[in-house]
């Protein structure tokens, strides 16, 4: 059950001396605002037309009220190396740092010329400087923006409608519904702030305002209609209002107000064919967005519900060739080794079409479904087996963080472990979790009867073999020279190369039917 982000463009490398900007279709998450250099347009004198009736002849008096509130969030963050990886010239990021012909260092250990080293003796990662928006909800100063804007960030600066600067922390994020809280330092308790609508909501066709910081310009507003509600776009757990006021990059995280001042939703995502405004723009609902934020801002954590069961759509073809006429629902695939899921009794093929009383009609309501579950709650299926109706009760878990669940894309199906899932033992080497390649791991990753190793479960970005790109769903096949068939081989070959003096060893990796060998650090 994972949804993709798509779209995300990769802001000025400073130090790099690059930029890259990637669209995945036609649809995008409104990135940052970034150091491009826009083309300034001249508008000629236009003509003076008198407004459709019903519609106010000015918004400057509610631009005037809330516009305070709004304020430009600008970020210095680390450029993942994942996505550095994207960027051409930096595939095989990051590089042999070590200049040739030197084997010694400087007085601190380092070769003489190398780039300074990061944690536990990675390259330094470059830098990126980016801009968003977002809104007080407090006058204690707690600000609501999207998660992608301030992730990764290492320093958050605030600038309010007066030109003041102010710096902020992170309190809470939510991967799941692009939220993020962030709060100024200080303790000032005067800022004016706004609330989210959620009694009176406006319909299709009334005015909403958008206000924001499009392109790092600053405070900018820009007016139009709501055109549509329960919008999907491929997001897990939102139904996106859909608004056509001019929002463009920059305005992540701004508010969408109603002609009364009221916030109705949170400017997320654009759909656009060339990156810039054309009309189609995405906004969280208040709804949403004031329950996540009070959660973040309690808790600072959002948990959810989970099964472990890879699903999707029971589509009208699939349901003609089972003889269920019109059913919809959603579709097991494939279930994750010792989940709630499989624990319980669920099996592949089993045709979900309610829970908990609730009927579901595709995937994402499913998972929406089982998501406002806790840990520990019991979920009562209504599913369809071999054309017969069964009940499953299935006890829930934990949901793993989207981040968890995204780097898993390249296997079949997505399935995914949740974290502290008894049922299936592994062992933590060099910041990889290794659990066995038993029979329905070898289905869901299709490696051949020919292939012998342990499966990387998990991995640690931030240690050598995240940041050289193992990925869950690897086979190592080989450590050390010698052939591997548990964790155990793996750990006992680290501490051979720890006991012969050695810094590194090497892994035999098997990868989409080809073996690599890798070098990890084993100490440090």
């Amino acid at each position: 059950m994972t949804s993709k982000k798509t779209g995300y463009l990769l802001g000025a490398v400073a130090g790099a001396g690059v930029m890259a900007a990637a669209v995945a279709g036609a649809g995008m998450r409104l990135p940052s605002a970034h150091a491009d250099q826009a083309r300034l347009i001249r508008a000629s004198t236009a003509p003076i037309f008198a407004p459709p009736p019903g519609a106010p002849m000015s918004f400057a008096d509610i631009f005037d009220r809330v516009a305070p509130a709004v304020v430009s969030i600008n970020v210095t963050s680390r450029v993942e190396a994942s996505a550095l990886r994207k960027v051409p010239g930096f595939e095989n990021f990051p590089f042999d740092l070590t200049p040739k012909g030197k084997g010694g260092g400087g007085a601190d250990g380092e070769d003489e010329g190398a780039p300074a080293p990061g944690v536990r003796g990675q390259p330094r990662l470059p830098t990126q400087q980016s801009a968003g928006s977002g809104f007080f909800i407090s006058a204690d100063g707690y600000i609501v923006t999207n998660n992608h804007v301030v992730e990764n960030a290492e320093s958050i600066k605030v600038v309010l409608k007066d030109e003041t600067e102010l710096e902020a922390v992170v309190v809470g994020r939510d991967e799941g519904t692009d939220l993020a809280v962030i709060k100024v330092k200080g303790g000032r308790t005067n800022f004016p702030f706004v609330n989210f609508e959620n009694a009176g909501k406006p319909r299709v066709g009334d005015w909403v305002i958008a206000v924001g910081n499009p392109f790092g310009l600053g405070g900018t507003a820009t007016a139009g209609i709501i055109s549509a509600y329960g919008r999907d776009i491929g997001e897990t757990f939102v139904d996106y209002i859909q608004i056509d006021a001019p929002i463009n990059r920059g305005n992540s995280g701004g508010p969408t107000f109603d002609i009364y001042g009221r916030v109705i939703g949170v400017n997320t995502a654009i759909f656009s064919p060339s990156g810039g405004s054309v009309g189609i723009g995405f906004a969280i609902p208040a709804e949403v967005a004031d329950k996540v934020t009070k959660q973040l801002i309690s808790g600072g954590k959002i948990q959810r519900g989970y099964i472990g069961a890879t699903i999707q759509n029971f589509t009208p073809d699939m349901a003609e060739a089972q003889g269920l006429g019109g059913q919809k629902g959603a579709i097991v695939s494939d279930l994750v080794p010792g989940g709630p899921s499989q624990r319980a009794g669920l099996m592949p093929g089993d045709v979900v079409v309610a829970i908990n009383g609730v009927p579901v009609r595709s995937s994402s309501e499913l998972t929406r479904e089982v998501a406002k579950g806790k840990a520990g709650d019991a979920l009562r299926l209504d599913v369809i087996r071999e054309g017969k109706h069964q009940k499953v009760e299935v006890r829930s878990g934990t949901r793993p963080s989207e981040r968890d669940l995204a780097s898993n894309d390249n296997t079949p199906g997505g399935a995914q472990r949740a974290p502290g899932d008894p049922a299936t033992p592994h062992t933590s080497v060099l910041g990889m979790a290794l659990g066995p390649l038993d029979e329905a791991t070898r289905r869901r990753l299709n490696a051949p009867e020919t292939v012998h190793g342990v499966v990387v479960e998990s991995v640690d970005l931030t240690s050598d073999a995240g940041q050289k790109g193992l990925r869950r769903g690897d086979v190592i096949v080989q450590a050390g020279g010698k052939p591997v068939t548990s964790a155990a081989d793996v750990a006992a070959a680290v501490d051979s190369a720890k006991k012969a003096g050695r810094t590194g060893i090497l892994l035999g990796i098997f990868r989409q039917g080809r073996t690599t060998f890798l070098p990890l650090k084993v100490s440090g």
